[in-house]
């Protein structure tokens, strides 16, 4: 069974490689909680039938009581948190606030939600897991953990959101809050009739303003964060933020192709990462 270490070096080797300098207990519990959180979000956006995608996720419920109440699991990863995880105190509830996300998105798939849900999303697919992650690599202030988890976790997922908004309404999913998009003039209809309406391009501007605040409050903590401790977080902001740009450069209107990074840049952010 191919390791949980192999499966980040092999979706996501960059990030692998930055997390290679820290203590072997921190590594580990990182590449689970990023396993959980991939793990979490493909049951969420898979085609498998209803019922079928509410048993995987209930049986969640069910093996973190397993875990907090010092039961056998049932799961790989679930038996990878509870030897990987545990020693860092990590609270239950957090856990649970990144299924509750799942949840939001996977019984029925987002479409224009409301603000107060779009939040509730973005907190637990990115906000608690890079709070978690703060976490097990021993930062200590915690005010401004909580400010660079929030930050950071809403710029990342904006941009994913900003980047993949096609294949998303394909599969009926339209994660821009209904409070933009009425603003900009965006009918709630159909996700494949949104994304072809005329005045998206000024929703996602709208939206792309808060990834944009993001990064730079992001930027502004992780300058005066420990270097080898927060590395493989810079690194995700950087690539994250590259295509950010990337897409905005080219304005707001268009929305394909999806903005890549190729792999001479790809190298070149990551080195500066290790450098900076």
């Amino acid at each position: 069974m191919i390791s949980i270490g192999d499966m980040i070096k092999k979706s996501q080797p960059s990030l692998f490689w930055c997390m290679r300098n820290l203590p072997n207990s921190q590594r580990e519990a990182l590449f689970t909680l990023f396993a959980f959180c991939r793990h979490i979000d493909d049951v969420a956006r898979s085609d498998m039938p209803l019922n079928e995608k509410k048993r995987l996720l209930n049986a969640w419920r069910e093996e973190l009581n397993n875990i907090y109440d010092k039961h056998v699991p049932m799961s790989n990863i679930g038996r990878k948190i509870y030897k990987n995880c545990m020693r860092f105190n990590l609270p239950k509830e957090s856990w649970e606030q990144i299924l509750n996300s799942a949840f939001l998105n996977g019984i029925k798939p987002l479409h224009a939600p409301s603000r107060e849900v779009f939040e509730q999303y973005v907190q637990g697919m990115a906000e608690v897991p890079f709070s978690l992650a703060l976490t097990i690599v021993g930062e200590e202030h915690w005010a401004a953990n909580e400010e660079l988890a929030k930050n950071l976790g809403k710029a990342v997922v904006v941009t994913y959101i900003l980047r993949d908004i096609k294949d998303d309404a394909k599969q009926g999913h339209l994660y821009i809050p209904a409070e933009i998009l009425q603003t900009a003039g965006v009918e709630i209809e159909s996700p494949r009739d949104m994304v072809e309406n005329k005045n998206m391009s000024s929703a996602r501007e709208t939206l792309a303003l808060e990834a944009q605040n993001g990064y730079l409050k992001a930027n502004r903590i992780l300058s005066k964060m420990n270097k080898r401790t927060s590395r493989f977080l810079r690194l995700i902001k950087n690539m994250s933020e590259c295509q950010f740009e990337m897409m905005q450069s080219r304005g707001w209107e268009i929305m394909s192709p999806k903005p890549k990074i190729g792999f001479f840049r790809r190298m070149r952010i990551f080195y500066k990462t290790l450098l900076q």
